[in-house]
Parts: structure tokens; sequence; C-alpha cells
């Protein structure tokens, strides 16, 4: 019996054995026992043959394993509930404390509680999500300070002086 019929019930094994796996375990060896099996048909040398098999299949896999992980691991697409996660949402319906309200995020209409009352047009966060409700919280509303000056006098003066300058200049 030939050594390439060797090298082909090596091949199904490992084809069996890569398609009873999902984590890549022999496809780079399947690779290499072509190869092996190619040699075969050249050489006799069993020596040869399988340091074709061992050292190719070790290179394959030392080669091309980063870039195989890295495509499998490409960033996932979140879910419609992932996704609205940490987004900002207007309530619809008033939400009192541990009472169902409603608000409206990413473009559609979701249940929602909180542990406090948010009344309708209020802007929240979702936090969580609790079976088919959205957990919020009332955004934190930040003052702006008053750039305009205390006096109102003042200014509408200045606004008369600088409208007397521009007048005097024409």
């Amino acid at each position: 019996m030939s050594l390439w019929i060797y090298w082909l019930i090596i091949i199904i094994l490992l084809v069996v054995i890569e398609a009873m796996t999902v984590n890549l375990v022999a496809v780079w060896f399947i690779a290499s026992g072509l190869l092996a099996l190619l040699v075969s048909f050249f050489f006799e040398s069993i020596l040869l043959q399988l340091m074709v098999f061992v050292v190719l299949g070790a290179l394959f896999m030392i080669l091309t394993k980063p870039a195989i992980e890295k495509m499998k691991s490409e960033k996932e697409i979140k879910l419609n509930l992932e996704r609205i996660l940490g987004c900002t949402a207007i309530v619809t319906k008033e939400i009192k404390k541990d009472v169902v309200g409603e608000v409206k995020a990413d473009g559609k209409f979701w249940s929602a509680i909180s542990s406090n009352k948010i009344a309708v047009g209020e802007e929240v966060t979702v936090k969580e999500i609790d079976g088919v409700k959205l957990v919020v919280e009332k955004n934190k509303v930040v003052k702006k300070k008053n750039s305009t000056p205390k006096n109102k006098n003042n200014t509408s003066k200045k606004k008369k002086e600088t409208t007397k300058k521009k007048g005097s200049e024409n």
C-alpha cells in the first residue's frame, strides 16, 4: 500500500475533527496534510513527508492564527436592547416612583420605570433594562451662569452711546 493512502486517511480524520469543533483546531494541519500527500507522490521518504506535515502545519498556525482570531473577534453588532443603554430618551407618559411610564428612545417607544417621579417632556438616561422595561434616571440639569449684566440700564446706556458714535462718524 502506498503512503499517499495514509495521508488521505489522516486528512479525512482531520476534516472530521475540524467539523466537530468550531475553534479552528486542525485546519492548518489539513493544509499541511494535503501538501504532505502531494510530496508522497514524488518522494518515498516518510521522514520528508512527516517534516512537511509538521513544519508546515506549525508554520501555517503561527502565521495565520492571529489574523483569523482578529477576524473572528471583529466588532459585534449590538442588539436593539444593548444599543439603547446609556442613550438619552424623552418621557412621553409620566413616570412615577415604581409606576410604569413611557419614553421615546432611538425613535421607539418603551415602557420605563424610575425610582423618582419624572414629568412628560423631560430628558432621561437609560441605565439598565429590566425585562421589557427600561430603567431610567432623570438627567441632571446644569445651570448656566448668567452672562448678561445685572444692571440692564447700564447695558442700554452702552447701546445708546455706541449708536451715537456710529451716527457721528457718518
